[in-house]
């Protein structure tokens, strides 16, 4: 299937607003080293942008006629020497002054009151983690558990002065950010009873991001555990196993907090409507059509192209008409003698529609496997299958069949149907552009019971039909 296109350039150096260009020094007393690197943080991957020659005396300037997106910055030796540094809501004509022995400790800053603070916080922070190093190398077990307290305590002490003082330099946004949910997430009611489990989860989701600036650019140009992570945690893990009424609602409020924040609300419809369009879990379809709905065929989506946007409406469309609990649209194919069957007239209880190829190699794995397991359960549950082959030319037919016979695939109960005449162009209708695609139908209703099945998920399903 062809997948969702993101169409951001994010992983070039990024261009802003008007009077582009930076003025970078660097000075490093005691450097030796010929080349300095700079960079900066995307997501989960960090890149590298521009290089500046030692002048000979440690001197090294780093010059472009672009603008620096917001966000945290480095400058490297590619070696052992590693330091970052702020762009945020100035300038970046800064000049940083420091020696070879310690490029944070020794660290001057000109020009830049947001580096100012975050040197400032760095000292701090570092003389707090050597202090603990120190500590576990001289103390006992006992005693530096209870060192650790103080200098736990010293630290967090440490962020809220930060936040306090300087809320709005970017290093205090970030680290509020970090800002551990769990740890935030009641016990009681106002009235003083307790919150059930299931309270407390939902007021975790719904709070998860209270502490990150959703609204602000910088974010996305911070490492992954600041941003990153803490998107797919919440998408990957916390989500796992809700159902689609409750994840829309924290999607969408996830999505337009951000929509302040042009290339954060970029990549979150983005990375999130292609995670549901690639899920194989079969309800979460649902998530897929409402993104698309919600943003693309709305106008919320405008970066991407025409074709691109026409393209997510119209699989959204057909995926609407396919999801769990909706009606299968009607079929009539022939099978290999010739005989006309009608999806909706199916004998049995159930039906279990496929369209499959013995030309598709995962085709191959998965439907002996799921044609055993059917077989395990056709007779108790009264159950049919509607298996068609999805490409019928001459030379497929001839697979198909062997592949038919060496399989032993020949109940009753298993129909198997060419894919060359039909009442409905089938491949627009259900949407087949990749195989196996494996239904199960209530014939009561002829409304889709279960999708996306292999053996072991099929098998599963059926225990808990009567």
């Amino acid at each position: 299937m062809k997948r969702l296109s993101l169409i951001l350039l994010l992983c070039l150096p990024l261009l802003a607003a008007a009077k582009p260009g930076y003025k970078i020094t660097l000075q490093v007393e005691g450097c030796t080293d010929s080349t300095i690197l700079i960079g900066y943080y995307l997501l989960q991957e960090r890149y590298v942008f521009d290089t500046a020659y030692n002048n000979g005396r440690g001197k090294f300037v780093f010059k472009g006629d672009r603008d620096l997106d917001p966000g945290l910055y480095f400058f490297t030796n590619n070696s052992d020497r590693f330091v970052e540094f702020a762009v945020y809501h100035e300038k970046p004509t800064f000049t940083f002054h420091t020696d070879q022995r310690n490029w944070v400790t020794n660290m001057r800053v000109k020009g830049s009151y947001q580096n100012e603070v975050l040197f400032n916080y760095q000292r701090a922070s570092n003389a707090l983690y050597d202090e603990m190093v120190a500590a576990k190398n001289s103390m006992d077990s006992a005693s530096f558990n209870e060192a650790l307290k103080g200098i736990v305590a010293r630290t967090d002490s440490l962020k809220h002065a930060l936040h306090r003082e300087h809320p709005d330099a970017m290093v205090s946004k970030m680290i509020h950010a970090t800002t551990v949910v769990e740890d935030k997430v009641p016990v009681n009611h106002p009235d003083g009873t307790p919150l059930s489990q299931r309270e407390r989860y939902d007021y975790f989701m719904a709070h998860y991001f209270d502490y990150m600036p959703l609204d602000d650019e910088f974010i996305i140009h911070t490492p992954k555990e600041v941003f990153y992570r803490r998107v797919t945690d919440y998408t990957d893990k916390y989500m796992r196993g809700m159902p689609p009424d409750e994840i829309c609602p924290l999607l969408d409020s996830l999505i337009d907090r951000a929509e302040p924040a042009p290339k954060v609300y970029h990549w979150l419809i983005n990375s999130i409507t292609e995670k549901y369009l690639q899920s194989t879990v079969m309800v979460y379809d649902e998530v897929y059509v409402h993104l698309v709905q919600r943003y693309f065929a709305t106008g919320k989506v405008t970066w991407l192209s025409p074709s691109t946007i026409d393209e997510q409406i119209e699989r959204a469309t057909k995926w609407d008409r396919l999801l769990v609990g909706r009606e299968a649209p009607e079929l009539i194919l022939f099978d290999t003698l010739r005989r006309a069957h009608s999806l909706h007239h199916m004998p049995g209880r159930y039906t279990l529609l496929l369209f499959w190829s013995p030309t598709c190699g995962h085709c191959r794995e998965v439907i002996p496997a799921l044609y055993e397991a059917f077989i395990q359960v056709a007779d108790s549950l009264d159950m049919t299958a509607f298996a068609i082959l999805t490409e019928p030319d001459e030379h497929t037919m001839d697979k198909w069949k062997s592949f038919l016979k060496e399989h032993h695939m020949d109940s009753p109960r298993w129909i198997n149907m060419s894919g060359g005449e039909a009442n409905v162009d089938w491949r627009e209708v259900y949407d087949i552009e990749t195989t196996p695609q494996v239904y199960l139908i209530d014939n009561k209703d002829h409304r889709f019971l279960a999708k996306k099945l292999n053996a072991s998920i099929f098998t599963e399903i059926c225990k808990t039909l009567k």
